[in-house]
């Protein structure tokens, strides 16, 4: 089973896009990583946070309609597509390392919490964390993600 050409795209656009996201957000995680914001600067980075995770989530998507693996569904479907990025099915290496998949869980319980409470209720302190950890946390994916698709289509290596 090769990575077609349009996963490829797709992902890449993705990543794109992400990438987009935390350059418009640059000046704000920047400054916020050592003071803590105010109330509308706090709203704006969860909002960032927010798109970050689901960005990833449209790549797993993705991923999973390629190799024809079921998305998950129900109550749990959000957590059982990203566990299921660790899993080897029919020759296919996993998406993502374990260590991937635990800080990915980091932004998946935020995006939780950011869409069931108020954005005055949003705690700065376990915010800053996932903040600081946004840039390092999307290299390693894109990586990871590069690997994947290289793994999957050896002839499309290097690109």
């Amino acid at each position: 089973m090769c990575a077609s050409d349009r996963l490829r795209e797709d992902v890449e656009f993705e990543l794109g896009q992400i990438g987009h996201l935390l350059e418009v957000h640059r000046g704000l995680i920047i400054r916020e990583v050592s003071s803590a914001p105010n109330s509308v600067e706090l709203s704006a980075l969860a909002m960032m946070l927010h798109s970050f995770y689901s960005g990833v989530e449209n790549i797993f998507k993705r991923i999973s309609l390629e190799t024809r693996v079921e998305r998950p569904r129900g109550e749990n479907w959000h957590r059982a597509l990203l566990d299921s990025m660790l899993q080897p099915i029919g020759g296919r290496a996993s998406v993502i390392s374990l260590e991937t998949h635990e800080l990915l869980g980091d932004y998946l319980a935020f995006r939780h919490v950011v869409r069931n409470a108020y954005s005055f209720d949003l705690d700065w302190e376990k915010l800053a964390p996932l903040v600081a950890n946004c840039d390092p946390t999307f290299k390693r994916l894109s990586e990871e993600l590069r690997q994947f698709l290289d793994f999957e289509n050896p002839s499309k290596s290097g690109q």
